[in-house]
């Protein structure tokens, strides 16, 4: 018989509880408490020289208007195409286009785009001095443009393929063909029909993910560091160099900015809750004044153009990471390199290799773990409620409180209770972020596996632990592989945690590669981001291939 209740309890132990203890050690500090640090007594005196700090007000607005612009165009962009193709034949191809992309990490879309859009990128390059005229890279303050245009860009590339993959996973819990035929009957467009139809029961189920890239946009460091404004830098970006500073005072100083990006994101979504009033209110607008929009081709063309364009950026910078890693002399205009040359990789390997290690058995040991902890729970919940319980929103609490908050607070504790960086520690933080992604990418499997297959094992008087072993785990076994992909990628792509808690004692590709985002050698650079990316494709191509070879003689156990 399963127990929810222990299952619910474990997951209040394994996220509430860190996600909490990282908020108050970001608070305490805040306000001048850190004994370790020689804060004794309460003060404001922190917060005042937050305040004080140059442009801090426009570090906080650039942040969150990228927020709010990032996720309300992402969702604009998803909920448009959903409601233009869902069903045909282009969304299929779309789907299969866009998929790929959530296993590039943030930092390697951000590289791909920067090297798109440079003054001396691939772009001006094509149609350099043909076009416009130049035989110089223009002054163009690309990337790192002041109002973060090009960091918006390269958010919303990244973020529309999660939630198009979220929208996927609800949309089959909705009455599609029969909403759709009577919304034509009564002359409604596609778009406009689904809207009113079907869009506040579709938006209700993925609300949670919505306010999750809400605040991940807001408090976002390594894509800011790689695309966003420098002078002045975002607030996480300001927040993140504080907390490195070698002046061990400046902690209290980063962690007011950490409790200021924390009210920032509440504001965020305090703004977003308004947007949704509003949303609600043009919807009933539109149902009494009988507006049909029949005419939606155009918006349907650019939701389609738009949904692909996100794949194409990210391909075809990927393609440009690739020339310039193996470039040799490479003037501008030139669009390809005049030679071609392993050197490059040839050097960096080297340099390279002790990260990669790092970065793959901090990924494979946080996602193996998490997938155990994921089967434990949804077995103790039962397959029927398998990630349905109100205590499983939970599991969106590392999402929705920005990492810069809580992470930077639980190093302000490691710090205090004499804890050393290491391993064990940064596996931990990894933990704490994949097991939200792991459970559920395993849970809508587990859910809708046929349960008659462990009746007839509990008639033949196996045992639950048994029957989860020998019938359950096997007939899953690709999804359990896939949601390890999954943990495994979004552990590669961690940044912030990892350099917070490992206190740059650890590297990984990710830190690395970031960091070099600050030199300017394109081409290891272009070494660094490629082995980023690949690292969770070939996690995706193991959990594809995996039981293909395994199962090569049960053709249904393959599928």
């Amino acid at each position: 018989m399963a127990h929810p209740s222990s299952g619910n309890g474990l997951l209040v132990v394994v996220l509430g509880l860190p996600v909490l203890a990282g908020v108050a050690g970001t608070i305490l500090p805040a306000f001048g408490y850190l004994p370790a640090l020689g804060g004794l007594r309460p003060t404001v005196a922190h917060l005042t020289e937050l305040a004080g700090q140059p442009h801090i007000l426009r570090s906080v607005l650039i942040a969150l208007a990228a927020g709010l612009v990032t996720t309300f165009a992402a969702l604009a962009i998803v909920g448009t195409f959903i409601a233009g193709f869902a069903g045909t034949p282009v969304f299929a191809r779309i789907h299969h286009l866009v998929s790929p992309l959530l296993a590039v990490p943030h930092a390697a879309a951000a590289f791909a785009l920067a090297f798109l859009i440079a003054p001396s990128g691939l772009f001006l390059r094509l149609i350099s001095p043909e076009l416009t005229g130049f035989t110089r890279p223009p002054d163009w303050l690309l990337p790192n443009d002041p109002l973060a245009l090009s960091m918006i860009a390269g958010l919303i590339t990244k973020e529309v393929p999660f939630l198009f993959l979220v929208t996927l996973a609800a949309l089959p819990q909705l009455p599609l063909r029969r909403a759709r035929q009577l919304a034509a009957a009564l002359g409604y467009g596609r778009v406009s029909g689904f809207m009113i139809s079907l869009w506040p029961t579709l938006y209700r189920q993925i609300r949670l993910p919505v306010f999750a890239v809400l605040a991940y946009s807001v408090s976002v460091v390594d894509v800011a560091m790689i695309l966003g404004p420098q002078l002045p830098a975002t607030l996480p970006v300001r927040i993140a160099h504080w907390a490195a500073d070698h002046d061990l005072r400046v902690r209290f100083l980063a962690s007011a900015g950490a409790l200021l990006q924390l009210f920032v994101v509440v504001a965020a979504m305090g703004i977003w809750l308004a947007l949704e009033r509003l949303g609600k209110l043009a919807r009933i607008f539109m149902t009494f004044t009988g507006t049909r929009l029949r005419k939606d081709m155009v918006v349907r063309a650019m939701s389609g153009m738009a949904m692909a364009g996100c794949a194409a950026i990210i391909f075809s910078g990927l393609a440009a990471l690739f020339i310039w890693s193996v470039a040799g002399l490479w003037p501008f205009p030139n669009a390809l390199p005049g030679a071609i040359t392993g050197k490059i990789w040839l050097r960096a390997l080297p340099q390279i290799s002790e990260p990669l290690l790092t970065t793959v058995a901090l990924a494979f040991s946080a996602s193996a773990l998490a997938l155990i902890i994921a089967i434990f729970l949804l077995h103790r919940n039962g397959a029927g409620q398998a990630g349905n319980g109100a205590s499983y929103k939970l599991l969106y609490l590392p999402l929705l409180v920005p990492e810069i908050s809580f992470v930077f607070g639980l190093q302000i504790l490691a710090i205090a209770v004499g804890f050393t960086p290491a391993f064990p520690s940064v596996l931990a933080v990894h933990f704490l972020f994949v097991l939200p992604y792991v459970l559920l990418s395993l849970s809508a499997p587990w859910r809708e596996l046929d349960p008659r297959y462990e009746r007839i094992a509990a008639g033949l008087g196996k045992s639950s632990l048994r029957i989860l072993v020998t019938v359950r785990l096997p007939l899953l076994f690709r999804a359990c592989l896939t949601a390890l992909a999954v943990g495994f990628s979004v552990s590669v792509s961690l940044y912030l945690p990892t350099l917070l808690i490992g206190a740059g004692r650890l590297t990984t590709i990710t830190t690395e590669a970031v960091a070099l985002s600050a030199g300017g050698d394109r081409r290891v650079i272009g070494v660094y981001a490629l082995v980023q990316a690949a690292l969770p494709f070939l996690a995706f191509l193991v959990a594809s291939l995996g039981p293909q070879l395994l199962f090569r003689n049960r053709r249904a156990m393959r599928m």
